[in-house]
């Protein structure tokens, strides 16, 4: 099973492991679109009136420019525990045992608008990209990534449940044919459900939080909410490849 994370915004800084190395990092055919997207963000940051409009910044946004700039250079640590907010607050990795990181180093990857999908043990510096932003002199993210993504995550999911928790502008990135995916739903006291907002991912951490503490392979949607289930979430089963979870 693999367990596709989004991105955050937000990341930590520092890291314990050496500079970025692209060559070491999972699904080795996506070093050249990472380098070239880490070579152009490096331009890129020489220019902070061009980083801002490119990168949706504010004013008070040096940092993330600097942190562009040091892509090659500063230190690195998983991607597990680089990015941070709502969802991996709810992941919590951080209280995970030895044994039950090693599970989430095998189960858990991340989308990313640098690095395409990356596993959760790989060492990645601090960056700022969104899947929607749009660099100089290049399409869309999307469309610099689709070519090479998609065959990239067929393959490294041959044979695998893959359940797909990235946000939209993300699965355009490089979808998986199959893969399931869980939307959360809000219902009203008069039976109405509406699409989460403020929530959604904070219930997407902990459905991934226990799919990694699990002991078990899930092999199908159902298996998936037993899953879910026993870790207190209400869920219903949609179809084959979508999961509800309901607040």
């Amino acid at each position: 099973m693999l367990v596709i994370l989004p991105p955050s915004e937000t990341k930590s800084d520092g890291g314990e492991f050496g500079p970025l190395e692209l060559d070491a990092l999972s699904l080795p055919q996506l070093t050249a679109v990472r380098d070239k997207l880490v070579t152009q963000l490096i331009a890129l940051a020489d220019d902070a009136d061009a980083s801002r409009a490119a990168l949706g910044l504010g004013k008070g946004a040096d940092a993330e420019i600097a942190r562009n700039a040091a892509l090659r250079t500063s230190a690195t640590r998983p991607a597990l525990t680089r990015y941070t907010g709502v969802l991996y607050d709810a992941l919590d990795a951080a209280s995970f045992t030895k044994v039950q990181r090693e599970r989430a180093f095998t189960r858990l990857a991340i989308g990313s608008a640098l690095f395409g999908v990356v596993r959760a043990a790989d060492p990645i510096p601090a960056y700022r990209l969104s899947g929607g932003s749009k660099l100089p002199g290049l399409p869309t993210l999307a469309s610099v990534w689709k070519p090479a993504l998609v065959p990239a995550l067929r393959e490294e999911t041959a044979g695998d449940l893959v359940v797909d928790l990235r946000s939209g502008t993300y699965q355009q990135l490089g979808r998986i044919p199959g893969a399931i995916t869980a939307t959360v739903l809000t219902e009203r006291p008069d039976g109405s459900r509406t699409v989460v907002s403020h929530f959604n991912k904070h219930h997407k951490g902990l459905l991934a939080r226990a799919l990694v503490l699990t002991r078990s392979e899930p092999a199908t949607v159902r298996d998936l909410a037993k899953v879910a289930e026993k870790a207190g979430l209400r869920v219903e089963i949609a179809s084959s490849t979508e999961l509800l979870v309901l607040t």
